[in-house]
């Protein structure tokens, strides 16, 4: 048996009035997933525990089997692990957006959140940009190192965890009021500013239309991750499919593979076929029990709060990864199970994460049907009778009316370990 599980990152939301009371995920084209859900169980599961911020971090170690109550350090320190950033135990890994903020004159303290991504800018800008910071701004204390897209980390020696907000917290709102207390990280925030605004780069994007990347945005810091290994806690050696550094460093520090997909950008645009190849491979030929595909793209149109590009997103999960991965597995006869879910729900409404349950699939291809009974809508399965004679798609209102409910996020990977007898 070979287990799955595929994350649409922040993918669960709200009804919505423009979409006829549908939610995004109810209401995008999904046929893959409206098949699969004919034969799989539905509910609701609870990844974040009560009191901690409903963050992609806390979220996806929960969703691994961590319980981030026993396990959670910090965001940052977890991205490091996948730069490769080096940490001692007394150093905080703190999280370095390059972001866009307001540019008219007046105080920095005035100036608003316009795009916590600078327009998801690409990792080669963005060396560019941080090399510039760095060599202004880097010292043997505070120590500069580039991840992927806008998303980056400082390594702050000697350091303590100081309250800082997440860019994409305080989108549309005066930065003032979310500024860093620290005196250093609020001094380092304003040069950059003074530095990025003028940079030739950004004198570039803007001749483009492009959001200039002209301020470092500190948040998320912590102390050294500590995560036991997923190997000897169950037994399976899993590999990470993923564009972002946070899902990469948790897989660093489980000591799970990681895969290197050139294309994944973590964007509505990225690689899809590419990271279905590098699941496909780990699975059915390089001896992996398990992988974990990430897809960041429907979080990143939710901060951004497109509609349009949310729907597409979630579309896109369910037609280049879900149906292509679930053929090639299907075609090569490998029994499997597939877990799909969220992280979190990232509602348009809001544009950031709340810590609201989010539905899952749970689908056991040894369960008596196959893929092309799926698609012929044959209603002989061996699903228990309350999902036959109920609903057959995949979303929030039919997980909630399904009964079925994980409260312990954390648990929900044994779910997918165990026998098809809980399917």
């Amino acid at each position: 048996m070979k287990y799955i599980i595929i994350l649409g990152d922040g993918m669960s939301d709200e009804p919505l009035a423009e979409l006829g009371g549908k939610t995004p995920l109810a209401y995008a084209s999904t046929p893959m997933l409206d098949a699969l859900s004919k034969y799989a169980k539905i509910g609701l599961v609870q990844t974040i525990p009560a009191g901690m911020s409903p963050g992609s971090d806390t979220a996806n170690l929960s969703v691994l089997g961590y319980d981030p109550a026993l396990y959670y350090s910090g965001r940052s320190p977890l991205e490091a692990l996948s730069i490769g950033a080096p940490m001692d135990n007394d150093d905080i890994a703190v999280r370095c957006n390059i972001v866009t903020i307001s540019e008219p004159e007046g105080t920095f303290s005035d100036k608003t959140m316009i795009d916590h991504s600078a327009d998801e800018i690409s990792t080669d800008e963005s060396r560019i940009l941080l090399d510039a910071v760095a060599k202004e701004l880097g010292s043997d204390i505070y120590r500069f190192y580039t991840g992927t897209s806008y998303r980056h980390c400082l390594i702050w020696k000697n350091g303590h965890i100081a309250g800082l907000t997440p860019p994409h917290d305080i989108l549309g709102r005066h930065i003032g009021p979310y500024l860093p207390q620290e005196e250093e990280l609020l001094k380092m925030m304003e040069k950059s500013h003074r530095l990025l605004t003028a940079h030739p780069v950004n004198e570039r994007r803007r001749e483009k239309g492009l959001n200039p990347a002209n301020c470092c945005w500190f948040w998320g810091a912590g102390t050294k991750p500590a995560l036991p290994s997923f190997f000897e806690k169950y037994h399976k050696k899993g590999m990470m499919v993923s564009a972002v550094d946070l899902l990469k460093g948790i897989a660093v520090g489980t000591g799970m593979g990681v895969a290197h997909v050139a294309g994944a950008n973590g964007g509505l645009h990225t690689d899809y076929a590419g990271k279905v190849d590098a699941a496909a491979r780990a699975l059915l030929q390089e001896d992996y029990d398990f992988v974990y595909i990430h897809i960041e793209a429907p979080d990143e149109m939710s901060h951004q709060g497109s509609l349009e590009r949310k729907i597409l997103a979630i579309e896109y999960l369910d037609q280049q990864v879900i149906a292509p991965l679930v053929k090639q597995m299907q075609a090569s006869g490998q029994p499997f199970r597939l877990l799909v879910l969220p992280d979190h729900p990232t509602p348009l409404r809001l544009r950031t994460h709340t810590s609201d349950s989010v539905p899952y699939l749970l689908y056991d291809s040894t369960s008596g049907a196959t893929l092309d009974s799926a698609w012929d809508s044959n209603p002989d399965s061996t699903l228990d009778s309350n999902l036959r004679e109920g609903s057959r798609h995949y979303n929030e209102e039919e997980a909630q009316k399904s009964g079925n409910f994980i409260a312990q996020g954390h648990t929900i990977i044994d779910t997918l370990f165990e026998e098809k007898k809980e399917i």
